[in-house]
């Protein structure tokens, strides 16, 4: 899986596009077919957002979430990213 990690009004050290990736890439054991995702880390007025976009078999799976912290808001939005997997692979697999 292709992983793009970009930052909004500030510069992601090394360490913190390093952990975003490693925690998307975990997705990978849900769902084999991940053609590629895409992190947007944003900042504003003291408020840390995260976007993640997974593309999966030409299907986006979009979360968001925001938070005062990176290292906490991008795995509370790796977990509904998760949870929309397990329904994409159910309803894939139900037909």
């Amino acid at each position: 899986m292709r992983v793009n990690v970009s930052a909004r009004h500030f510069k992601a050290s090394d360490k913190l596009q390093e952990f975003a990736t490693g925690e998307v890439m975990r997705l990978q054991k849900y769902f084999d077919n991940i053609t590629s995702g895409d992190i947007v880390l944003s900042w504003q007025k003291g408020s840390k957002s995260t976007e993640i976009i997974l593309n999966v078999n030409g299907t986006k799976l979009t979360a968001n979430e925001d938070s005062h912290d990176f290292y906490k808001g991008i795995p509370k939005t790796v977990g509904k990213l998760e949870s929309q997997l397990r329904k994409y692979k159910a309803k894939l697999y139900k037909r």
